[in-house]
């Protein structure tokens, strides 16, 4: 028996339109972008034969204003595939879908261009232009004037006194082609499944990130030899000159009770001296836990103090939400069934073998999974009442992956305005997850990203694989991240890192001491001698800084441009070019004219040696079209960083010494 043949369900429409982007797992998770994000949207689309067609998306802002916005084909490097860019404006979720039909005019125009010349089917081919023309002049939406002027090509096609190269001509005027590049003729419509783009407030993928212990902060030694810790109304001092090398965002480590059992000594010792610190991660002692202040830091009226003053210079305040416990942690006595217990009935500590962390006691999520998760839900919604709006999230990968996606988007439901940064270093699908989970931003292996094909991998990873979903933040170093390059490299290690982060990414961090090169590690460990982590680190910045040892003006330079410079606070719009030497890295970041408030466009190239030891004399390349400019063209170019100015085109040679000034930071002006 014959099946029915309008029983079979077809996938594909009448104009097929395949793999649109930005798309995250099918559609599974919502793309991300943030408020000001230009995000570049992609649809493959085609039809049988030779007919032409338009692709169109439609976007929808959280609002209900709905947008129409014509796409184009990508080259021939990528047939079929088709795209245009839309700037995202308002916080909130997008909808959006791609919209295709049979362009008539252009396809009886491709077909009556090569038929005209060749003395083909004349008398046809130009009926069947003139029935489309006409048919455009009766759609009453058009203007007056628009429907004119097309009654006036049908007769031209039609006129049949004039030569036929002349009425083609009258198909060909550029009035004509707007006319019907604006208001297609459409057939065939088809239309795709509607997508969600989830768009968070600028800061979520914007911004410049400082880290430093509060407690460092104005902590001075007692005439005994132990010390005073600094306090949150003495850190409060520091965040001016925060604010003044242009950063945003303050990070401050746990600022909890610290547990006494197992202290960690100076350098990670497994004994503590009386007056030791221990470390900030070991959260809990009886003065508190999780939602406590550490006494020494102050009151929850100091902390509100030091909140204010960041807010009057400028700054967001970030806060650690580690969820781990110290053996002293209230939590142990009240909810033992938040860790997990050992046959011989100890609770067990944190581990890496062979390495072991008896300050920190793991939580064990599946024990009370309801318990555990409303209490931390509890936890981040007293520090929100106190004016937290950004968390950075120690070791996120160690939880079970779908708390994170309920808390992050119960808070958000409530608190959009709220940023969840992941301190997560690990497997790429566990990385790539926890973004998808809602982590805002994360970690990444950027600092191990050194040499020139290293960081090409990661620049497009960053900004094209796995842009739709996780946005990197690229911190230069942190307290347990001292690389060999800067170990190694020098002072130009130093301003060769800091200059790629600030430009290739809108976010990017530095931990309190890098502008002050400290570069000494702890034997055997990849990260800083007499670690801040477990002591006190109080640094004279203001002397480095009337000495000429520090590189805050470095900072400060790298800061401003990227308040000047538009291009350089989007993540899609990196372009990697190319450079003969093998040590020379060189990329681009474009922001078309439209999508600037200036109504110009912007464009910043950067050329860096990312050989710290050595000079390098190199030709660069250019793609030109990727700069916004027409091939051949000439243009000015200006050194952010020296002032300096050249003439450059496609083909550029460089030299550039890593001792002196290892990168180009150039501003491209415009060709008048």
């Amino acid at each position: 028996m014959a099946k029915d043949a309008d029983a079979v369900t077809t996938v594909l429409g009448r104009i097929p339109l395949l793999e649109p982007a930005p798309e995250v797992d099918g559609g599974l998770f919502p793309a991300k972008a943030f408020a000001g994000e230009v995000v570049p949207f992609e649809i493959t689309a085609f039809r049988e034969g030779h007919d032409l067609i338009g692709v169109d998306l439609v976007l929808l802002d959280p609002a209900g204003q709905q947008t129409s916005h014509r796409l184009a084909k990508l080259g021939p490097e990528r047939p079929d595939r088709w795209g245009v860019l839309a700037l995202l404006d308002a916080p909130g979720e997008w909808l959006f879908r791609f919209q295709a039909w049979a362009d008539e005019w252009a396809t009886w125009r491709a077909v009556a261009d090569k038929k005209i010349p060749a003395g083909v089917d004349i008398a046809v081919t130009f009926q069947e232009g003139a029935i489309l023309a006409e048919r455009a002049a009766k759609d009453t939406r058009r203007p007056k004037s628009e429907r004119r002027h097309l009654e006036d090509v049908r007769a031209a096609l039609l006129n049949e006194a004039t030569a036929p190269e002349a009425r083609l001509a009258a198909a060909s005027e550029p009035r004509l082609t707007q006319i019907m590049t604006e208001r297609p003729l459409v057939d065939l419509q088809t239309l795709s499944v509607t997508r969600r783009v989830q768009v968070e407030r600028a800061r979520a993928g914007v911004g410049s990130w400082y880290e430093f212990f509060p407690r460092s902060i104005g902590a001075k030694k007692r005439p005994d030899g132990s010390w005073q810790s600094g306090t949150f109304r003495t850190a409060a001092l520091r965040l001016p000159e925060v604010a003044a090398m242009g950063f945003d965002v303050v990070y401050l480590p746990p600022i909890h009770p610290i547990g006494r059992a197992f202290r960690k000594g100076p350098n990670n010792a497994l004994v503590a001296g009386e007056n030791d610190p221990g470390s900030p991660w070991a959260i809990g002692s009886p003065e508190g836990g999780h939602d406590a202040i550490h006494p020494d830091l102050g009151t929850v009226e100091d902390f509100q103090f030091f909140l204010g003053k960041a807010e009057l210079s400028g700054l967001e305040v970030a806060l650690d939400l580690a969820l781990q416990a110290s053996p002293d942690h209230p939590w142990v006595q009240s909810h033992p069934e938040w860790f997990t217990t050992l046959p011989d009935g100890t609770i067990a500590y944190a581990e890496n073998p062979p390495k072991k962390y008896q300050d920190i006691y793991p939580l064990n999520f599946d024990n009370d999974y309801d318990g555990l998760r409303h209490e931390v839900r509890r936890i981040v919604e007293h520090w929100i009442g106190l004016g937290i709006k950004i968390f950075r999230v120690d070791n996120p990968h160690t939880k079970p992956l779908h708390f994170w996606e309920w808390l992050i988007h119960d808070v958000n439901a409530q608190h959009p305005e709220v940023v969840f940064l992941a301190e997560a270093f690990s497997r790429p699908a566990v990385m790539q997850t926890l973004a998808k989970a809602g982590f805002q931003q994360s970690y990444s292996y950027f600092t191990w990203r050194n040499t020139k094909s290293e960081l090409e991998e990661f620049l497009t990873t960053m900004s094209r694989d796995w842009a739709a979903h996780y946005r990197a933040n690229l911190f230069v170093n942190t307290p347990d991240i001292l690389t060999e390059y800067l170990q190694f490299g020098g002072r130009p290690a130093f301003k060769i890192r800091a200059a790629i982060a600030a430009t290739a990414g809108p976010v990017w961090g530095v931990y309190s001491g890098f502008e002050l090169y400290e570069s000494v590690a702890r034997p055997g460990a990849e990260e800083y001698i007499d670690n801040e982590k477990y002591e006190y680190r109080p640094r004279d910045f203001a002397r480095a800084l009337a000495s000429g040892d520090s590189l805050a003006p470095y900072l400060t330079m790298l800061n401003q441009a990227r308040d000047a410079h538009p291009a350089l606070r989007q993540l899609r719009n990196l372009t990697l070019h190319r450079a003969d030497d093998d040590a020379v890295l060189v990329y681009s970041k474009h922001l078309p004219a439209r999508f600037a408030r200036s109504g110009k466009a912007d464009t910043v190239i950067v050329v860096a040696n990312v050989d710290p030891h050595s000079v390098r004399e190199t030709v660069v390349h250019l793609d030109v079209e990727a700069l916004g400019l027409k091939p051949g063209i000439e243009f000015e170019v200006r050194d952010l960083v020296t002032g300096q100015r050249w003439q450059w085109s496609a083909r550029n040679y460089v030299r550039l010494d890593a001792f002196y000034e290892p990168v180009h930071i150039l501003h491209v002006k415009e060709p008048s």
